[in-house]
């Protein structure tokens, strides 16, 4: 198997370190496509389409590392822990993964180590190296429908404990007013959404978001850069507050 995870961009020298657990559908041929049908190979339940592009050109505006899984997350999802049923499901909302029915013990350990860890231990080295002087950010999408019923926020800002960097953007929001904004939503702490954030940023008290863009807003270039651009007018002038405020404390 190739490389189960990639940085992009390790030189940058900008304050925030981007993740992008679902950035990729790549299932190893090994695991003999996971049983999955054709159109679900390609559907959101196995990856979150144009997050790594959003991510990319993110990490562009703020000279930004971005750490990203290569492999889909219905083989391992990097943004839950080994012990979530939901880290290999078998079942993601309507899409039945029959290769995940049944694993047992050992095929858990194997994905963990294969998948899971070598993300974690990425995460790390690119934080670690860093200092304390960042924040982290992960970049999501999410569908307009889910179960059925119609979803109107467009754009989701999430925190679990520490909610500073979300707290400074969301100051800012009257710079989208036409942009449907909201506070840990379409899912939030008790939806087990935050794993990376606790695991990564709370745990070195590094400031953090969880950004969630819903992906109809993602299906060109031309959109990609645009809701990078909104992103980023609530993003960046709260990287400034903050450190200013770190540096008066």
């Amino acid at each position: 198997m190739n490389a189960p995870v990639e940085i992009l961009n390790p030189e940058g020298q900008g304050r925030a370190v981007i993740l992008c657990e679902h950035a990729s559908n790549h299932v190893p041929d090994d695991y003999d496509g996971l049983g999955l049908a054709d159109e679900d190979r390609t559907s959101h339940a196995a990856w979150d389409p144009g997050a790594r592009a959003l991510s990319l050109v993110l990490s562009q505006a703020l000279d930004a590392p971005v750490v990203a899984s290569t492999v889909s997350r219905l083989v391992y999802d990097c943004n839950r822990p080994p012990e979530a049923p939901s880290a290999m499901p078998e079942k993601s909302e309507l899409v039945e993964v029959p290769g995940n029915v049944g694993l047992s013990a050992e095929d858990r350990a194997e994905r963990t180590e294969r998948v899971y860890q070598p993300f974690c231990a990425a995460v790390s080295e690119v934080l670690d190296d860093r200092g304390s002087d960042i924040v982290v950010v992960t970049v999501h999408s999410f569908t307009p429908v889910y179960f059925g019923t119609p979803r109107a926020v467009e754009l989701g800002l999430l925190h679990d404990e520490d909610s500073r960097l979300v707290d400074a953007m969301l100051d800012h929001v009257d710079r989208i007013p036409h942009r449907r904004t909201e506070r840990n939503e379409p899912y939030g702490p008790a939806d087990g959404v935050t794993h990376s954030l606790r695991l990564h940023a709370l745990s070195r008290g590094l400031p953090n978001v969880m950004i969630e863009v819903r992906n109809d807003l993602l299906r060109t270039n031309d959109q990609i850069k645009a809701m990078a651009g909104e992103i980023l007018s609530l993003l960046e002038p709260a990287l400034e507050e903050i450190a200013c405020g770190e540096e008066l404390t």
